[in-house]
């Protein structure tokens, strides 16, 4: 069974690590946060001090962070990936970053021997409980199918979308859609609630009809409802994914007018500090303008 080194033990990396113990691979994790660390331990995972000594004895390293910035300091920095790991080896990004910078990582590890692969996933936190996950994979079609029985133990849905680059496009076209689709949902349901219709009756008629979503059938009435903002998927990462959106769609010369728009509305939630929040926590904004609660 081949030897696992992953890093990032956050509100996803720490399932998908003990989803890879409970298939039987051999783990060995890292985290900057000591006490994160201590879930994948109790099924049998090896702590390391730092992501160079992770990757000495690792076949495969997986990455599961929270920025660029994060990830090129794990992977490239001091006491990086680069600086411990061996030839033959296989790095995974699970996070969400930009296009260019997977595949400026890749063309540092190519000199030493390591293939990439970006596969970044969609399913929140419930899905990488369940294995469930939607994994978008971009890198060669060899490394993707010597890569695919493990990426399988972390997902149901899985993509192999095309060249480095473009598992990372996919993701954000999906975050492009799905966090638009929050803030036009509330919009929607204040408005229906301040002119008098009742939620769960809106909720009901609009979920067999056109203007049904995921976000409609999903977050409203296991977030919105019941007033659970604990998060899924914060307001920090949203504003953070519609910044790599608007940068690729600058760089591609491609205007987003409603993204733009839908990204400020997330900026003034963060503002108002509700960053650590789920992102479906928007809604308040519009009930407090509105002085109505779905």
């Amino acid at each position: 069974m081949m030897k696992i080194g992953f890093i990032g033990i956050g509100a996803m990396g720490s399932h998908m690590s003990v989803n890879l113990l409970k298939a039987g691979y051999d783990v060995t994790v890292y985290d900057i946060r000591r006490e994160a660390m201590e879930y994948p331990m109790q099924f049998g995972a090896k702590p390391r001090n730092s992501p160079s000594e992770l990757a000495q004895s690792s076949d495969i390293v997986i990455t599961s962070l929270p920025s660029t910035v994060a990830l090129e300091d794990v992977v490239l920095g001091k006491q990086g990936v680069l600086n411990g790991v061996r030839s033959g080896c296989i790095l995974i990004d699970t996070s969400t970053v930009a296009p260019s910078t997977i595949q400026k990582i890749a063309l540092v590890m190519k000199e030493q021997g390591v293939e990439v692969l970006e596969a970044p996933v969609s399913g929140g936190v419930e899905g990488a409980k369940t294995g469930t996950l939607t994994i978008m994979v971009g890198g060669t079609a060899d490394t993707f199918q010597r890569c695919y029985e493990l990426l399988q133990v972390i997902g149901k849905n899985i993509y192999h979308v095309g060249a480095l680059g473009l598992g990372n496009t996919v993701k954000l076209v999906n975050n492009l859609m799905s966090l638009v689709n929050v803030v036009t949902l509330s919009e929607g349901m204040v408005l229906g609630v301040k002119a008098g219709v009742d939620a769960e009756t809106l909720y009901n008629v609009v979920k067999v009809s056109t203007g049904r979503s995921q976000a409609l059938e999903w977050k409203l009435p296991n977030k919105i409802f019941p007033r659970n903002f604990e998060p899924g998927f914060t307001i920090d990462l949203t504003c953070k994914d519609l910044g790599l959106v608007l940068s690729l769609a600058k760089e591609m010369g491609v205007p987003l007018f409603v993204t733009s728009i839908a990204r400020q509305v997330y900026e003034l939630a963060k503002a108002k500090g509700m960053g650590k929040l789920d992102n479906t926590a928007v809604i308040t904004l519009f009930e407090e303008a509105a002085q109505v609660t779905v």
